[in-house]
């Protein structure tokens, strides 16, 4: 059976009065996962001491080495976050930094230890920047050894400076739903193909 791991970059910790739509995006998400027989765990990143830097392990207090544990156990990692000032939130941000260390930790193959991974991202916000975020997020994954499948661009922008969020909606548009059963189904499909025969890799000499 696939898993998938999903980590919610919301500026709202979870004990937040207000409501998250990055969260209620990637619930919708893991609903399309169901049908596919994918189950998983959605984390609010806020919840974790994140601490900055490059490695995998920062010292004392530093909860990634455990995130980054689920997000390797995972065959499929979703990057959820919102939009501000046109860019991935900065909570986002930091969580691709944390995976700047895969690129030094490579095996005998030269492969990093997000290969044969599926990664997808899902965006909301009430600004434009939604193909501009999803670009940001997915070259850095892809540049830490995530795969990305075809039509992965899951996202919800509302009109600009409106005070109407994803969550608020009283139904998810049918464009979104369409967009996240097409990006559940292709993220699944090539998951199970990569669980098959993974990237070879390179000998290193």
């Amino acid at each position: 059976m696939l898993t998938a791991f999903a980590l919610n970059c919301s500026l709202k910790a979870s004990d937040d009065k207000e409501k998250s739509s990055t969260d209620k995006i990637l619930s919708d998400l893991f609903s399309a996962f169901e049908s596919h027989g994918v189950k998983g765990e959605i984390v609010r990143a806020l919840d974790h001491d994140i601490k900055p830097g490059v490695l995998s392990d920062m010292g004392k207090g530093d909860d990634w080495p455990k995130l980054r544990k689920k997000i390797l156990a995972a065959d499929i990692f979703i990057l959820g976050t919102p939009i501000w000032l046109g860019q991935p939130c900065s909570v986002a941000n930091r969580v691709m930094e944390r995976m700047d260390a895969f690129l030094d930790e490579t095996d005998d193959k030269g492969r990093m230890p997000a290969a044969g991974k599926v990664a997808l991202v899902a965006i909301v916000g009430n600004e434009d920047g939604a193909h501009h975020c999803h670009a940001e997020c997915y070259q850095a994954l892809n540049d830490v050894g995530f795969t990305v499948p075809a039509n992965a661009g899951v996202y919800w922008v509302g009109e600009a400076m409106s005070n109407v969020n994803y969550v608020d909606l009283p139904k998810t548009p049918d464009k979104v739903g369409e967009a996240i059963e097409m990006a559940a189904s292709n993220a699944v499909h090539l998951a199970k193909m990569l669980a098959g025969s993974t990237y070879p890799g390179v000998a290193k000499d």
